[in-house]
């Protein structure tokens, strides 16, 4: 048997833990562990963890003073005797198959490094998120992969883990390039089974512009061999994917060209007004 470490951190998640750890459980494949690391947690994250440790002693809990998800997930990792890894949020779920699925195209492939699925929003948004084929170029404008993944321990071995430089975020994306940039494959399985949950308040929307370009700087800073090696796709970043998708976008390509012709030509001609005026005044 290959047996599984499932790695939930949990930061003042406990609300949401329960439901969750009842998704490993739940799992048709049998031979895993799961390490609930209590990031310093003010909650009653402890009390939780311990109820599923009587169930199951496939669970195991961890305290550690808090330093983040980077931090976390590393720790959980290096206390883990599992021969893969599947790092898991506390406040997210995975389908009954999940451990059963992904764990069947790695043992079916030696070259591929990273197994995810399609993925379902739920909570305050109920819908599928789209991700993009992964790709090494693609995966260097935009990261293609959520967190839960399942990957070989040997493999997050060979890096330096989950950056802890990463504390404000994109640290999955980070730790992707981290892996793929040595060579191998990324592999979806083509259904939906994992289960992201959607919150008014979270991490991720809760990052500023200015700590996102941060970040972003960030990952080039911690992958500069790479991208010197490289050129990725511009069309492939954040921030062509934001203009093709927003609203303004999407009126302009409806607009006729004799429209859009129309208003360049008074455009320009208001233009030449004010500069005439301008000049006029010197």
């Amino acid at each position: 048997m290959n047996k599984i470490s499932i790695i939930v951190p949990c930061y003042n998640q406990a609300q949401y833990l329960s439901e969750t750890l009842e998704s490993v459980i739940s799992q048709t494949y049998q031979d895993w562990e799961c390490l609930i690391v209590d990031d310093g947690s003010p909650d009653n994250t402890k009390e939780v963890a311990e109820e599923f440790c009587k169930k199951d002693n496939r669970f195991i809990y961890l305290y550690k003073e808090n330093g983040g998800i980077s931090s976390a997930r590393n720790f959980g990792i290096q206390h883990s005797s599992g021969d893969y890894i599947l790092p898991l949020d506390s406040d997210d779920i995975i389908d009954r198959t999940f451990l059963e699925k992904t764990l069947q195209v790695l043992v079916s492939d030696s070259e591929i490094k990273v197994v995810y699925t399609r993925v379902m929003q739920f909570g305050l948004i109920n819908q599928e998120l789209k991700l993009p084929i992964c790709t090494l170029e693609r995966m260097m404008g935009r990261n293609c992969i959520v967190c839960t993944a399942l990957y070989r321990k040997g493999d997050y071995e060979k890096t330096i883990g989950y950056n802890e430089n990463m504390a404000l975020g994109l640290e999955d994306w980070d730790f992707w390039l981290s892996m793929l940039e040595q060579g191998g494959k990324v592999y979806q399985i083509p259904e939906v089974l994992f289960f992201y949950r959607i919150k008014t308040l979270s991490r991720n929307n809760s990052i500023t512009d200015e700590q996102f370009d941060y970040l972003r700087k960030q990952i080039w800073l911690n992958h500069r061999k790479l991208y010197s090696e490289h050129f990725f796709n511009p069309k492939e970043s954040f921030e062509y994917n934001a203009i093709v998708d927003s609203f303004e976008y999407h009126v302009g390509k409806k607009v006729p060209n004799w429209l859009k012709k129309m208003y360049e030509y008074i455009y320009n001609w208001v233009v030449n007004i004010f500069n005439d005026v301008n000049f006029s005044r010197k």
